[in-house]
C-alpha cells in the first residue's frame, strides 16, 4: 500500500480534531512558536479553507478593533484570553457572537499581560437530523447562527495575545426566551438586554439567548425556537422567560393576558420542567412613555400582572422587570431617559439619515441597566445560579442608576438603521 506523505498525514490529523465533538485549541498571537499552539499572523484569514483566523475584515491592528472567528460544533465553550502588549498600554473589551458582552475594559499596561475566562455559546438552527429554526430574513447572517465561534476585541488598543477554546459540556445554561428587548442585536445601536447579561455570570454558566425581536409566547413555539432550545437543554438548566410587547398586540377571541397570553407562558413553562429545566419568569420592562406632567404610563395593562399571577400559581421565581423599569425611568427622567434608548440625531453612525427616536429598544447603555436590573433580581432570589454571580457586582438600585458616562462599552463596528421587529 502506498504510503501517505507525512505532512498530509499531519493534516488529516489536525482537520479530524477540529471536527472533533470534543476538543482543546490554543492560538498564539505573538509569533513565539509555542508547543501545541496554532500560529496567527496577519495573513491569517478566516474561511477559503481556513478554520480559523481574523474574521469581517479585520486583523489586529493601529488600535482598531478586530474579529477573530474559529469553527466549531454547537455547545458551550470556555474560552480564556491573554490581553496586553509589550510595547503599549492596552484597554481591551471583549465581545463574542452577536456582541454579548464578556470582559468590560480590561487596562494592562505596557508589557503587562492578564488572563480572563469566560463561556460562549454557540448554536446553528439545526433541531436533530431533519428539522430547523425558522429564521427571519434579518437573522440571515447574524453571528449567533451559524458553526463558528466570533469573539470581538474592542478599545482603547485592544490586545490580545493568547487566546484558548476549549469544550464545556457540563456547565449550566442559562436560556433565555423573549423579544427584542432581550435578543442578541447584532448591530449598533441596538442592543438587548440578554446580550449584556453575560458580563455578570462567572464562567461556570453559559448564556443562550434565543430572544428574537418580534416574536410573542407563541410565535416562539411555532418558529421552532422553543424546539431547538429544549432540545438543548439538560436538567438543572435555566430559563428565563420575557415575553409581553408583542403579544399585547395579538387580539381577537381568547386572546389576552388572562387567556392566550397565560396558556403561551404555562407551555413554556411545563415544557421546561419537563426537561428538568428550572423557569424564571419576568414581566416586561416599560415602554419610555411620560405623561404631561413627567411621569412614567403604564404600557403594558393586566400583562404585568398576568404574569405575576401565573408566577404564583405555579410557585416560580418572578423577577418583576415592570416596577423596576418604573422606578428607573422616572429616576432618569423625561430627557434623561433618552440616553438609554435609541435617539439619535442623524450623521450619528455611517450611513444614518434620519434621526432615530426609540422608545421600546435599548441602545447598550440601556441594555446594561436593564441586565443589572435581572442580576440585581436573580441575586435576590433564593435560585441556586445566584452563587455564580461576579463578584465586581455590587448591586444595583434603579433609583440611583449608573452614569451615562460612566458605562463606556466600546462601539461595535457594525451598524444598522433598521429598526428591530415589534414595538
Amino acid at each position: 500500500m502506498k504510503k501517505l506523505p507525512f505532512i498530509l498525514i499531519l493534516l488529516m490529523c489536525s482537520l479530524s480534531a477540529f471536527s472533533a465533538e470534543k476538543f482543546v485549541r490554543v492560538f498564539d498571537f505573538t509569533g513565539s512558536g509555542q508547543a501545541q499552539a496554532l500560529p496567527v499572523a496577519k495573513s491569517t484569514i478566516y474561511g477559503n479553507g481556513s478554520a480559523y483566523g481574523y474574521d469581517l475584515g479585520t486583523m489586529q491592528n493601529n488600535g482598531q478593533p478586530f474579529f477573530f472567528s474559529v469553527d466549531v460544533p454547537e455547545g458551550n465553550y470556555k474560552v480564556t484570553v491573554t490581553l496586553g502588549n509589550k510595547d503599549a498600554a492596552t484597554c481591551t473589551t471583549v465581545k463574542a457572537e452577536s456582541r454579548r458582552l464578556m470582559l468590560e475594559s480590561i487596562p494592562t499596561k505596557k508589557g503587562e499581560f492578564t488572563t480572563y475566562t469566560f463561556t460562549v455559546n454557540v448554536r446553528n438552527t439545526k433541531i436533530g437530523e431533519n428539522d430547523s429554526v425558522r429564521i427571519k430574513p434579518r437573522e440571515v447572517g447574524k453571528l449567533i447562527w451559524d458553526n463558528k465561534l466570533t469573539l470581538e476585541f474592542n478599545g482603547e488598543n485592544p490586545s490580545v495575545t493568547e487566546i484558548k477554546i476549549e469544550k464545556a459540556d457540563n456547565l449550566i445554561t442559562l436560556f433565555l426566551a423573549g423579544d427584542s428587548t432581550v435578543v442578541d442585536e447584532n448591530n449598533e445601536p441596538w442592543s438587548g438586554w440578554g446580550q449584556l447579561l453575560t458580563r455578570f455570570f462567572t464562567p461556570d454558566v453559559a448564556v443562550a439567548n434565543y430572544a428574537e425581536s418580534g416574536e410573542a409566547a407563541n410565535s416562539f413555539v411555532s418558529s421552532k425556537r422553543f424546539a431547538k432550545l429544549l432540545s438543548e437543554m439538560k436538567p438543572g438548566d435555566y430559563l428565563i422567560i420575557q415575553f409581553g410587547h408583542n403579544d399585547q398586540k395579538q387580539k381577537g377571541e381568547g386572546k389576552g393576558p388572562y387567556e392566550s397570553y397565560t396558556k403561551n407562558l404555562k407551555y413554556l413553562i411545563d415544557e421546561a420542567r419537563a426537561k428538568g429545566g428550572i423557569p424564571v419568569l419576568v414581566t416586561s420592562m416599560e415602554r419610555r412613555r411620560f405623561d404631561d406632567e413627567g411621569k412614567q404610563i403604564d404600557t403594558h395593562g393586566d400583562y404585568p400582572d398576568a404574569v405575576r399571577k401565573l408566577a404564583k400559581q405555579e410557585n416560580l421565581t418572578l423577577l418583576d422587570l415592570n416596577e423596576m423599569s418604573k422606578v428607573l425611568y422616572q429616576t432618569w427622567g423625561v430627557e434623561g431617559s433618552k440616553k438609554a434608548f435609541v435617539h439619535f440625531p442623524a450623521g450619528t453612525f455611517p450611513g444614518q439619515k434620519e434621526d432615530l427616536a426609540d422608545n421600546t429598544h435599548f441602545n447598550p447603555y440601556g441594555g446594561y441597566e436593564m441586565a443589572k436590573c435581572i442580576v440585581q433580581m436573580l441575586k435576590d432570589s433564593d435560585l441556586a445560579i445566584n452563587q455564580y454571580i461576579v463578584k465586581d457586582f455590587k448591586g444595583f438600585d434603579p433609583s440611583r442608576p449608573d452614569a451615562f458616562d460612566a458605562v463606556r462599552i466600546p462601539r461595535s463596528p457594525l451598524y444598522s438603521m433598521a429598526k428591530p421587529d415589534g414595538n
